[in-house]
């Protein structure tokens, strides 16, 4: 499968995903959830974050740059091509995501839970726009590494 498939199918799932948690977080707003409710908000956090990484990896692969692996270096990447912005929300997001495996702990799901609904679904509108803009074709470039590595 070339690439450009591959990456068109993840984007396509991420898109997916990014639905489910924002069903969630509508019904989260309506009413108060319960712990099990919460839970699978997070989970739902946890996948989208997954093809979310995934998906830029394979549209970084499609621009050439082909040896950029794991979650780290491709928010760096992709920050630094102008796929995603504001590169501290994306390092919290991606620290909660690390911190999900925890969701026992009532007060860690509470907090990420918070942050999904105040600050990272907008991380990922912001994604799935440029993520659209790349797939019709009218992406931009910026090399802002400088920043990334502050």
């Amino acid at each position: 499968m070339s690439n450009d498939i591959r990456w068109e199918q993840r984007f396509e799932n991420f898109n997916k995903a990014f639905s489910k948690l924002n069903e969630a977080i509508d019904l989260s707003s309506a009413e108060s959830l319960s712990e099990l409710e919460i839970e699978g908000l997070i989970q739902r956090f946890e996948y989208t974050y997954e093809l979310s990484w995934k998906t830029l990896q394979d549209v970084i692969k499609k621009r050439g740059y082909l040896d950029i692996g794991g979650p780290g270096a491709v928010l760096k990447q992709a920050f630094e091509l102008g796929l995603i912005d504001n590169p501290e929300g994306w390092r919290r997001l991606k620290k909660s995501r690390e911190l999900t495996s925890h969701t026992y702990y009532s007060g860690t799901a509470m907090v990420i839970y918070e942050d999904i609904k105040s600050e990272y679904v907008f991380l990922f509108e912001f994604l799935k726009e440029k993520l659209e803009e790349e797939r019709s074709g009218k992406q931009e470039t910026y090399l802002r590494n400088e920043i990334w590595d502050r």
